[in-house]
């Protein structure tokens, strides 16, 4: 492509990336030349865009014009691997500016960075391989059987690049200096709309409680009245969400539409998740203690870290990831789904042979609704747990694995 764009939130590590694959660099947000910066893409975009390819502009929706700009450029130049783009927000155009006037197809491709799955962290063996699974070349092994506290303590982390450098004390504060920033600046500044950052934080902590869930926002003002009295219609609740998705701090996962052999309901709406555990873990005040001692919020927050990574891996794979539930309550916490058709069902569970049972019950009740008549069985089933001695596969065929295994 003539341009690739690299969007995700911030402190993901998309400019290091870029840096690294990037022969000349235009820091749009450089405080020193940011007003001058704004001023020639408006003025003389191309000045901007000179300079040996691939040329990184980092923070372009400072600049939304720059999107068309640089798509010119692409058509004029007729080469591929002339810009990167980078960002940690959806630009918003002034009113003057028609930002956007194409989408770019053809021209420039889309990346989306996510905070770092276990795997990319370090904190994963990898000798279980969603790949693998795939294509049926999975083979039973031991893992490191991760003990809870270590598993508390990566969920409270997240995957912020620099949290995963530091000593543990100070990896901690990371997601709660994210997590100011976003209530106090960020979520005012994305499109410039004045919001309460204590309602942010409020607004943040409701949905910190029910990440995994479906719920509505009449269901997240009601918890907001019942557990704050903080009184927010439901338009401003979206308002407040809505920017939120557009620096991409929630990431909510669509439903799963699969061919069944019988007539049953799919309920469609989408799943609430934060883009990283961390967030909710931070909007909840809580600490890795907080969740040995809560079971049923470490299994939330744990489902959390466990779509994160999965939704990490089936980038890499070409895939994208889907929940499932219909009307009988019957419902898959992930389907990974991949380009060619292939489809794999994951229960997550923190851990426990109950838990795991159930789960495993619940990928074969979903298995035998599908009509494989019309559609392919799934490449496989798996558990996903938080902690297991070994990686292996059931005479039922459910693989049960340890999240602090898995690679893509």
């Amino acid at each position: 492509m003539g341009a690739v764009l690299i969007e995700g939130p911030k402190w993901c590590g998309k400019t290091t990336t870029a840096e690294q694959q990037a022969r000349s660099i235009l820091y749009m947000n450089d405080t020193k030349r940011r007003h001058m910066n704004v001023q020639l893409a408006s003025m003389s975009p191309e000045t901007l865009l000179k300079g040996d390819t691939p040329r990184l502009i980092d923070e372009w929706q400072i600049a939304p014009s720059l999107w068309d700009s640089v798509r010119f450029e692409c058509d004029k130049r007729k080469d591929d691997g002339q810009f990167i783009l980078t960002g940690s927000s959806v630009p918003v155009a002034s009113d003057d500016e028609e930002a956007f006037s194409h989408s770019g197809t053809g021209r420039i491709a889309r990346l989306k960075m996510r905070p770092m799955s276990l795997w990319e962290s370090g904190d994963s063996s990898g000798v279980v391989s969603l790949k693998n699974l795939f294509e049926k070349k999975a083979v039973p092994v031991e893992t490191d059987g991760s003990d809870i506290h270590r598993l508390a303590y990566l969920v409270c982390r997240g995957g912020w690049p620099k949290a995963a450098q530091q000593k543990p004390s100070i990896a901690l504060g990371r997601a709660y200096d994210y997590f100011q920033a976003v209530t106090e600046v960020d979520i005012s500044r994305v499109d410039n709309i004045k919001r309460d950052s204590e309602k942010a934080k409020l607004l943040m902590r409701s949905y910190a409680r029910h990440q995994g869930a479906q719920v509505s926002l009449a269901k997240i003002l009601s918890d907001l009245q019942t557990n704050t009295g903080e009184t927010m219609s439901e338009k401003t609740i979206d308002g407040y969400l809505e920017a939120l998705r557009k620096i991409f701090v929630v990431e909510d996962m669509r439903s799963w539409n699969p061919n069944l052999r019988s007539r049953t309901a799919i309920r469609n709406a989408d799943t609430r998740y934060f883009i990283d555990s961390s967030i909710a873990v931070a909007a909840l005040g809580a600490g890795p203690d907080d969740l040995v001692a809560d079971l049923e919020t470490f299994g939330l927050l744990f489902e959390t870290m466990a779509v994160r990574d999965l939704r990490v891996y089936a980038d890499a794979m070409h895939g994208s990831v889907y929940h499932y539930r219909d009307k009988d309550g019957l419902e898959c916490d992930a389907v990974i789904h991949l380009r060619d058709g292939r489809y794999g069902l994951v229960e997550i569970k923190l851990g426990g042979d109950e838990h795991i049972e159930a789960g495993a019950r619940s990928l074969l009740r979903l298995k035998n609704k599908i009509d494989t008549d019309k559609m392919n069985e799934p490449s496989f089933m798996m558990v996903l747990t938080g902690m297991s001695p070994y990686a292996l596969q059931r005479p039922d065929g459910v693989w049960v694995a340890p999240i602090t295994s898995l690679k893509d």
